[in-house]
């Protein structure tokens, strides 16, 4: 009997048959990932993103183990905790023929061992008989590629597609392939490894017979091709290796982080891995991609915001990140992808439709803060890490953006930085909640016109400052002069544009009328982080922020709880996201609220106690807290994501008071606080330049003190209380 039946359109678990519930399990390395259920397949039913999927395209659509064309019981599925290998323990339930009982149920053991590399997925399937007698047996594994591009899985119609093509067959593979309408040719290679075996379009089989206590392993790969990429082809261990290799040196460069409370490391250890699992290697150095299943691609914007998060604990990631933004720094005007001359992309694409221009996000340029936010980044990395000669590399690229805001970025000339889609197509939301419903007036209506967001006027604050700081290193005092009169301009300006004092907080945005958007937000938060907010409003927008329709017990709300357009389930109008929080955390401890930052930092850190893994997602729904129920879940929310991944080590930096000055060889720790559920932190291998120190910081009734553990080269450690 089938496990699994289809009606019309939809498929179905047959009653009696065992159904895993609906938790993925997520495998990437480089360009390729995988989203697979509990028991390492890609089943037909859920919400139909399951897959292995590279440079866009899904790449295998259906893959299904059975034993005697029954689903085996789960027994666990585990992930190794770097995220490196998959491991999943299968029994067989009682398996007949007629009233013949053939398979015992809990006699045979199967574990799968599921790892990508490269664009390769590798299975090692051990099977072991436990029983007394001798065991035969069939294993089959069905298998289907659909080489959709990941809009098409996400939901996007297109009136044509490209053609598949006669499947391959050979004695031990299959390979499945695809000419899509850009005349590349995909694949999907499917090489089993076995005794006795038989292999179609749709499946192998493989015979197997064991004796009492025997194992037999079988080995199978899936190969992601096309014809433009060469792949290399190893062993099960040998991609193990590869990707352990990566993970070691990551580990090396990095600061490492340990506490009193085991779950909290837990969180910390999560947050590690995932960082590590989403970061690819380029020709630029390290790229963090923004998240699984729909943004395993580069962002800019989330790139730059993973980076700050993380600079003070791996500064290489910081580089690499800086490296590639140079190197696609838009040079050219070009409406559709909305790219102008020292502006920093959105968002690069690979896949067929991107290729063809279904979608305008091959190369996109359609956001308005990642180009100041990369001026901020390239800052905070030279006084983290005193890297001159990078910088130097990179300055032309700062000056190039400084322009962009200056002139494509401010088409009316009154200071603001503002956006206007320039096609249809792209996005109508450039800031980071870039749904279409986002930013509005208190009665509701849409702001229209071209949008100046608030936060975005607290980036070009921070950028003009930081450039200003660069500027006098590279010697050009005029021009560092120009910056800082600028920057004092536009933070008198904003502040009596945008402060609306009946909400206690600055407007969300100005619309095409200069008219502020009066609606209480989460983006003030970003407005503490850059400093541009005048000393007279700092504590009613912290007050606002902290209080019950903004800050809901886990934490920040985008939009506070009370605003026409609130609703904890949306994408940007009421949910919480942690990096959002993040910044907010950043922000209030720039002017001395440690207190509220360390809330926040609890508040994150209860939310991942109530998650699998410990694990934070992309967003979750900003329902008020309820004592001793979990946070409730957005339901398509990516899980892992960078810059959620990054907020634990942006939030405790903040609390912590660290900040680095490498031009005085000083890393400082002022005013630290801790939150009740730590009593000690201990970081280690905390580098600048050729020093590193390890240090513990321990919480007393009314401060944190610090001990320096080891210190080796020339850096100045100061605690200020």
């Amino acid at each position: 009997m089938d496990d699994v039946i289809q009606i019309d359109d939809q498929w179905y678990y047959a009653a009696g048959s065992q159904k895993t519930d609906s938790r993925n399990q997520v495998l990437k390395q480089g360009d390729t990932f995988a989203v697979l259920d509990l028991l390492g397949d890609i089943s037909r039913t859920g919400l139909g993103e399951q897959g292995v999927y590279h440079l866009g395209t899904r790449h295998l659509s259906h893959w299904e183990l059975l034993i005697n064309d029954r689903r085996p019981m789960l027994l666990n599925s585990t992930m190794k905790e770097d995220n490196s290998v998959l491991m999943v323990e299968l029994t067989t339930p009682d398996i007949h023929q007629g009233d013949r009982l053939l398979l015992p149920k809990g006699q045979l053991h199967a574990s799968r061992s599921i790892i990508i590399e490269g664009a390769i997925l590798y299975e090692n399937l051990k099977l072991t008989n436990y029983s007394n007698a001798p065991l035969e047996f069939n294993i089959k594994y069905h298998y289907a590629a659909d080489f959709r591009d990941i809009f098409e899985v996400r939901g996007n119609h297109r009136s044509q597609r490209g053609s598949m093509l006669p499947v391959e067959v050979n004695c031990d593979s299959a390979i499945l392939k695809y000419r899509g309408l850009d005349q590349i040719e995909r694949s999907t290679e499917i090489d089993v490894q076995g005794k006795e075996q038989t292999v179609s379009d749709k499946e192998a089989n493989i015979h197997i017979e064991l004796e009492p206590g025997e194992s037999d392993t079988l080995r199978t790969i899936v190969a992601c091709q096309n014809d433009q990429i060469p792949i290399t082809k190893r062993s099960h261990q040998q991609a193990i290796q590869q990707v352990s290799n990566f993970i070691d040196q990551f580990n090396q460069e990095r600061t490492r982080i340990e506490t009193s409370n085991e779950q909290f490391n837990d969180w910390i250890n999560r947050s590690t891995s995932d960082l590590m699992m989403l970061t690819s290697e380029t020709p630029h150095g390290p790229y963090p991609y923004a998240g699984v299943p729909w943004f395993s691609t580069p962002f800019g914007r989330d790139a730059i915001i993973t980076a700050l998060q993380t600079l003070w604990i791996h500064p290489q990631l910081s580089k690499g990140v800086l490296n590639f933004l140079a190197a696609t720094q838009a040079t050219e005007l070009d409406p559709v992808a909305e790219s102008e001359p020292g502006k920093i992309f959105h968002e690069i694409r690979e896949g067929e439709m991107a290729a063809l221009g279904e979608i305008p996000f091959r190369r996109y340029y359609g956001t308005v803060d990642a180009t100041p936010l990369f001026v901020i980044l390239a800052a905070h990395y030279y006084w983290r890490t005193g890297d001159l000669e990078f910088l130097e590399k990179i300055w032309t690229n700062i000056k190039r953006a400084i322009a962009w805001i200056d002139s494509y970025g401010d088409p009316d000339r009154d200071g603001f930085l503002e956006y206007m889609r320039q096609n249809e197509h792209g996005l109508k939301q450039q800031g980071w909640k870039d749904s279409d419903d986002s930013v509005f007036h208190a009665d509701g209506k849409n702001a229209e016109g071209a949008i100046a967001l608030s936060e975005v006027q607290g980036y070009v604050y921070a950028a003009k400052n930081r450039a200003a700081d660069l500027a006098e290193i590279f010697g050009e005092k005029e021009w560092a002069s120009q910056l800082r009169a600028e920057a004092i301009d536009l933070k008198r300006k904003f502040n009596e544009r945008f402060w609306v004092d009946t909400i206690g907080t600055f407007a969300i945005a100005l619309d095409g009328d200069k008219n502020p958007c009066a609606v209480r937000n989460s983006n003030a938060g970003h407005l503490l982080y850059t400093g541009i907010v005048e000393e007279q409003y700092v504590k009613r927008v912290a007050e606002t922020l902290m209080d019950e329709d903004t800050f809901n017990g886990w934490g920040i709300r985008t939009i506070s709880r009370g605003e026409l357009r609130y609703n904890p389930m949306s994408y940007h109008n009421g949910s919480i996201w942690p990096h959002d929080t993040a910044l907010c955390g950043a922000g209030l401890s720039r002017y001395g609220y440690q207190t509220e930052c360390t809330r926040l930092l609890a508040g994150m850190f209860d939310v991942s106690c109530f998650l699998e893994w410990h694990r934070l997602p992309e967003l979750f729904c900003g329902f008020d807290r309820i004592s001793g129920h979990a946070p409730t879940l957005y339901p398509v929310a990516c899980a892992p994501q960078a810059w959620a991944a990054g907020s634990v080590f942006m939030l405790l930096q903040s609390c912590l008071g660290l900040k680095f000055y490498s031009h005085l060889s000083e890393i400082r720790f002022e005013n630290p606080m801790l939150p009740p559920a730590i009593q000690w932190i201990s970081i280690k291998n905390l580098r600048m330049g050729e020093a590193t120190i390890d240090c513990t910081l321990r919480r007393h009734p009314r401060d944190v003190g610090m001990n320096v553990d080891r210190k080796e080269g020339n850096v100045k450690i100061v605690l200020v209380s």
